[in-house]
This record gives C-alpha cells, sequence and structure tokens, in this order.
C-alpha cells in the first residue's frame, strides 16, 4: 500500500507539471484547450468555470463555453491537455468537418505548435533543474575522500588484478584522483575503450598495473571495478517478509558488526559470507540503535548453491571520510543543468547498449511496479532522495517523450515537422491511422515493460 501511494504521488506530480507545459504554452499562443485531464480513460471528476463541478462523463453535447474542464480519470498512468483542432489521445476529430478557427492548433504557425508541444518537455525539465538547484544550495556534494582498498572480495576483478586490502589507487592513466567518484569518471567516461594503467601506493611504495580494455568492464554493473566503496559500513536497508532474516529476527536499519565473530568491513563481505554458507546457521551481531544483538540465521540455498538470507544491504559511509562541498545559488544552477547533461547522456548511453545487447532491459529501464518500489524506497531516505528520484524521473520522461513514436510529443513534433516542408496539413485519416498504431505500440512496450517489471 505504501508503495502504491507512493507512486500515486510521484506520477501525479510528474503528469501534472507536463501537462501543465503544454496548457500555459498553449493558452500564450491563444489556442483553446478544452481538457486537462490527470489519467486516461473515462472521467471520474471535473470542474470548470462554465459548468461548475460535476461527476462522471460530460455529455457528448455539452458546451463548456470555451472554458476548460479540469478533470481526473480512472487510469492514473499518464494524462493530456486536448487542444482544439489538434489530433490527439483522445482521437477527437470532429473538428474536421469545418473550417480552422483562430482559436485551434491547426490554424497556429509552426513555431507556436513546435512552442505548444515541447511545452510539457521544458516544464519537466525545468522541476528538474529546479530539484536539483535546491539540492546543491541545500547540501552541496558530498565528495568521499578515500582510494584505499578496505576488503576485496575472493575472485573479484580486483583481487584477480593483484590488489591487496590497504592498497590506495593513486592515479588512472596518469591523471591523480583524490575523490572516489573521480576513478570511476578516469575509467569509465575519459579512458572508455582503452587500456587502464592504475598507479597504486602499497606500503609506502608507488607501483603501477596496466588492465588491457579487453578486460575491463563496461561500467559498474558489470561489477565492481575497484571495490573502494565497499568502506561504507553495511546495514540492512529493507528485508523480505518470511525470509531467514526476518524470521530470525533482523531488522531494517540494524547495522552489521560481525558474522560468526568476524568482524565485517563492507557489503561485499557480507555477501561473501553469507554466499558461502547454505542451510549453515551463521552467528550475526548487529548494532541497533544503542544496544548489539547477537541472532542465529540460517541462509537457505538458492539455484546456484549459495546461501541467502533475504534481505537488501546499503552502505553508511563513515562522516571522518567525507567532505561537504557549499555551493553558492549561482554556481548550485549551473551544476543543476550540468546534473542535467550528465543523466541524459547517460540515459541514451544505456539505451545504445540494451539496442545491442550489452545490457539487459530491465536493469537499465522500469515501469510502474519499479517505479512504485523505487519511489517509496526513496522516500524512506528523506524527502530529499525522494525529490532526488521525483527529478530524475522527470528528466526521464522528457527524454522518453522526444521519441519520434506517435501520440508522444516526438512523434507529434515529426508531423509537425513533416507539414512545415510539404507546405500543408497532413489528412486527418492518416493522422489517425498512424496514432492508433503509435498507441498499439505504446501499449504494447507498457505490457512488456509490466511484464518485464514483474518476471525479468
Amino acid at each position: 500500500m505504501q508503495e502504491v501511494i507512493y507512486f500515486i504521488i510521484v506520477i501525479a506530480i510528474l503528469v501534472f507539471v507536463h501537462e501543465l507545459g503544454h496548457f500555459i504554452a498553449a493558452k500564450l499562443t491563444g489556442m483553446r484547450t478544452e481538457a486537462f485531464s490527470i489519467g486516461f480513460g473515462k472521467r471520474v471528476i471535473g470542474w470548470s468555470k462554465s459548468k461548475g463541478l460535476s461527476f462522471g462523463p460530460l455529455p457528448e453535447d455539452i458546451d463548456l463555453e470555451g472554458c476548460t474542464d479540469y478533470r481526473i480519470c480512472w487510469m492514473p498512468l499518464g494524462g493530456y491537455v486536448k487542444i482544439s483542432g489538434m489530433v490527439d489521445e483522445s482521437f477527437d476529430t470532429d473538428y474536421s468537418s469545418s473550417e480552422p478557427k483562430s482559436y485551434e492548433f491547426r490554424s497556429k504557425s509552426a513555431p507556436a505548435k513546435i512552442f505548444v508541444i515541447l511545452g510539457g518537455i521544458l516544464m519537466n525539465l525545468i522541476l528538474a533543474i529546479v530539484i536539483f538547484w535546491g539540492m546543491n544550495i541545500s547540501i552541496g556534494k558530498q565528495l568521499v575522500e578515500t582510494r584505499e582498498f578496505k576488503y576485496i572480495p575472493k575472485a573479484s576483478f580486483a583481487e584477480k588484478q593483484g590488489f591487496l586490502s590497504g592498497d590506495s589507487i593513486a592515479a588512472i592513466n596518469g591523471t591523480k584522483v583524490k575523490y572516489l567518484h573521480e576513478i570511476s569518471e578516469q575509467v569509465f567516461l575519459h579512458n572508455a575503450g582503452k587500456d587502464i594503467v592504475v598507479e597504486y601506493v602499497r606500503d609506502g611504495e608507488l607501483k603501477s598495473v596496466t588492465i588491457p580494455k579487453k578486460e575491463v568492464p563496461k561500467d559498474e554493473g558489470a561489477g565492481p571495478l575497484f571495490p573502494l566503496v565497499d568502506r561504507a559500513e553495511p546495514f540492512i536497508e529493507d528485508l523480505e517478509p518470511g525470509t531467514p532474516a526476518a524470521k530470525a529476527g533482523l531488522k531494517k536499519g540494524d547495522k552489521i558488526l560481525s558474522i560468526n565473530t568476524e568482524n565485517i568491513a563492507s557489503v561485499s563481505h557480507v555477501i561473501e559470507v553469507i554466499s558461502a554458507s547454505p542451510d549453515k546457521a551463521v552467528q550475526f551481531s548487529v548494532l541497533r540503535g544503542k544496544d548489539t544483538v547477537q541472532m542465529a540465521v540460517t541462509p537457505r540455498k538458492d539455484e546456484a548453491g549459495q546461501g541467502k538470507v533475504g534481505v537488501q544491504l546499503g552502505g553508511i559511509v563513515d562522516s571522518s571520510q567525507l567532505i561537504i562541498y557549499d555551493y553558492g545559488f549561482f554556481e548550485a544552477g549551473g551544476k543543476s543543468i550540468e546534473q542535467i547533461g550528465t543523466v541524459t547522456v547517460l540515459t541514451f548511453s544505456m539505451l545504445g547498449k540494451v539496442i545491442t545487447g550489452d545490457l539487459a532491459f530491465g536493469k537499465a529501464f522500469g515501469g510502474p511496479v519499479k517505479i512504485a518500489q523505487y519511489a517509496a524506497k526513496s522516500a524512506d531516505v528523506g524527502i530529499l532522495g525522494f525529490l532526488n528520484f521525483i527529478a530524475m524521473l522527470s528528466l526521464s520522461l522528457a527524454i522518453f517523450n522526444l521519441f519520434p513514436i506517435p501520440v508522444l510529443d516526438g512523434g507529434h513534433l515529426v508531423f509537425i515537422i513533416i507539414e512545415s516542408i510539404i507546405r500543408r496539413e497532413i489528412s486527418v485519416k492518416v493522422k489517425l491511422r498512424i496514432m492508433n498504431t503509435g498507441m498499439a505500440l505504446l501499449i504494447g512496450l507498457m505490457v512488456f515493460v509490466l511484464y518485464n517489471d514483474i518476471f525479468g
């Protein structure tokens, strides 16, 4: 129920902001908006200046006297603004039998039409920028000043390259690194597709190792190249009801101190110990509030023969390792735009990897189920985590709507461009056929994404 509530909140915010962009742009260009809808399908409730509040569908012959019907429909997975004289999600073509009117979409210039179509996307971008801007001002930038391996998992990429616990990375391909995030940036952004020369310090002595490009993982999702983030102290972020962890009494928020009297150094360390103990009781020592609690947990054996206890682990970085950089007002704004660019590039990069088969669809994209899950988890982190999730999703919605698929804003944009080139309107019948095809594709995509969310 919590996930459903947060899902509705997130979708309502994003849809409202997106459609508000279309609405404002239409009003600014003198177009009449017949309906402003949150949700698809049958009208549940609505209000207009001319008719007031009403419930259920409106009569087909109703005259709103040029006013907008602000409505909520029963399917909360989108929304739309019905603009007079435009073929859209409502597939209303009654206007086509009459001459174009000055307040209709079809009678306006190409720049005006493009402005209206891009209005929703612009509002989603503005929402993301405002949230990122506010977060940059309020919390600044958190830098993790550590380049030292605290723990290296057995058979991991780092171990195969000869790294030992205590080694400290000094430079990547000749570029000195100071903060944790700089290492990933050097490997996956600045030196992607190249051999990686890693300089590191061991017992005060500078050493180096060359990693051939064919052996370098394509991204962090392929497995941690350098598990430095494992300096974060592990805690239980979430756990599934009925699993060994839940039955044994482990609770959300417990900080894991040791397993079988062995001090735990990282998230990877926890996973390694549990995986190696299927059907064998292990003794947990956790910090719960100010109390240290002991309990035995028996990992169940999974299909691969490894132990699982049913927890989702998180890591807390020691505050002594954090450096907080405070942004000024304008600097925070510039940083927010930079973040927009970074996320956009990353999104298209992941899409390219999905197309080439280098990345599974389910690892790159998610639908309603994943949105609900991540919305709830981000809200558990706090208001800033929830706002950051909304900003990321708002940006994703803007990018997705640019795709040239009929029904989406990008599809409408293609119609406008073609009409500008041929200097005449595409017939309503042709538009309807294309829009119906686009709607079928979109529904098919939604079904696939939903299936992937549940079974992927």
